[in-house]
């Protein structure tokens, strides 16, 4: 589809009826809907090639210029005579939205149509794909059993798919590796109204997994970020970047995009989550359908993971609280954990880049040797507290670690007041200590399948059986 955006400037009501005058200044048109997703994925300077259903009218020669402006390859669509092209006309005074004017015709594809979309689909994946994405905008595409058609042949030739559904039947999906709706959509599915938590979220996942076939149910939670659920019962949890809102026209779309091209060039489900909040954090803040550029995905993801040399050096809370408050003179955004982080591993570097996401500094609170003592017991710490503090202080995604002797950080929060408090795991937010101290509390779930404390069970295990 085609998306026109209508500039103007408001000044006055009507005298022929109460609405306001717009003075138009500006008229702009970008590709919408399908194509802005892979507007986005060639933005990502991927070779992208479209497919789908438009008509022989002036929008529809307005969005095959804008692709061949985009280097998009639009041999998979297909042209109908008498149709008309999907085109969403958005009235817009003072960046704000006053009006949405929509064109179009929904008819589904006819059995030529399917045949056509079927042959040049087999001719592309002969040719060599890395991922396809079945954007179904309920407008006659994906009737006849299309999907199901895309998602067999891909399965056949190993290309993971990933699917933007809509309507409250998903069975045609079956078989898609990534299935990503957001709140409305799997409230829609499931028949009830899901609550935008993380719990509700994960439990409504769960039910839709026995009901169909999907490898992963990715939910985009709007300012609660990403929540990924595999058929296995895994569960990622990925927080929204702060950022102002201006627009989430099209941010579903490049979630998609950028998730998929991460997946295709086989990154880890977890890096993919984190580079495809990103880009939603970029577009949300412009007006309008926005395809994220490359260089701006790289330029905020270098940001976020910082090279730093320097050799740690222990800190005092009274000079980790001026860093802080210089940090937040700037303007940025400072979040504060805390933790034993006795044997460091892989859920302990999960959650810190994920709390590290959520602004532009971390701080880490660490027990120090007697505090960890009297939680862990007497044979705990295994590692000293300056040890400790090197090994955290070393990872790209912490900025400093500053050492406390209370059994809780409620001392060290009252100095040094950070933006964001995080915990990891199950708590609810009024049980957390010390969060008057900040702005805002966030709670990440620890990733399932790694604890100290059953790594020290096995070692121990090991060193009975005789194995160590």
């Amino acid at each position: 589809m085609v998306d026109r955006y209508v500039y103007g400037k408001v000044e006055r009501i009507s005298p022929e009826a109460p609405v306001p005058i717009n003075k138009v200044n500006k008229v702009t048109s970008v590709l919408g809907g399908a194509a802005n997703v892979a507007a986005n994925l060639a933005q990502l300077d991927c070779n992208v090639y479209l497919a789908g259903l438009i008509g022989e009218d002036d929008n529809g020669g307005l969005l095959k210029g804008l692709l061949a402006e985009a280097g998009i390859d639009g041999s998979g669509l297909v042209t109908r005579t008498g149709h008309a092209t999907t085109t969403k006309m958005r009235i817009l005074g003072a960046r704000q939205q006053m009006a949405r004017l929509d064109f179009e015709e929904i008819t589904s594809f006819t059995a030529q149509e399917q045949a056509e979309l079927t042959g040049w689909l087999d001719d592309r994946i002969s040719a060599g794909l890395d991922g396809i994405v079945l954007s179904d905008y309920s407008k006659g595409v994906f009737t006849n059993g299309v999907a199901a058609l895309v998602i067999a042949a891909a399965g056949k030739a190993g290309i993971p798919v990933l699917v933007d559904p809509k309507g409250s039947d998903w069975s045609q999906y079956n078989g898609a590796d990534f299935v990503t709706p957001n709140i409305k959509e799997i409230s829609q599915c499931i028949g009830y109204d899901v609550a935008n938590e993380t719990e509700a979220v994960v439990k409504a996942a769960v039910s839709l997994h026995k009901l169909y076939n999907f490898l992963n149910l990715m939910i985009t939670r709007s300012e609660m970020g990403i929540t990924l659920v595999s058929k296995d019962g895994k569960v990622w949890n990925n927080p929204a970047i702060s950022q102002e809102v201006f627009d989430v026209s099209g941010a579903g779309d490049t979630v998609a995009a950028s998730f998929i091209a991460a997946i295709a060039g086989k990154l880890s489900i977890r890096t993919a989550l984190n580079i495809a909040n990103a880009a939603a954090g970029i577009v949300v803040a412009k007006v309008g359908t926005y395809p994220v550029h490359r260089s701006e995905l790289l330029q905020l993801w270098s940001n976020w993971r910082p090279l730093r040399w320097e050799p740690y050096r222990p800190l005092t809370r009274e000079t980790m609280a001026e860093k802080i408050r210089m940090w937040q003179d700037k303007g940025e955004t400072v979040v504060f954990t805390n933790g034993v982080f006795d044997v460091l591993h892989r859920g302990h570097i999960l959650y810190l880049q994920q709390a590290a996401m959520l602004g532009q500094h971390l701080v880490v609170g660490l027990n120090s040797d007697a505090s960890a003592r009297r939680l862990k017991g007497e044979t705990r710490p295994f590692n000293k507290q300056e040890d400790r503090a090197v090994l955290l202080n070393a990872l790209g995604c912490v900025d400093d670690v500053v050492i406390f002797e209370e059994d809780t950080p409620k001392e060290l929060l009252a100095q040094l007041r950070p933006d964001i408090l995080v915990k990891g795991g199950d708590y609810r937010v009024e049980e957390i200590i010390g969060r008057e101290y900040a702005e805002r509390v966030e709670v990440i779930r620890f990733e399932s399948g790694y604890s100290t404390t059953e790594l020290v069970r096995k070692i121990a295990d090991s060193v009975k059986k005789g194995k160590l």
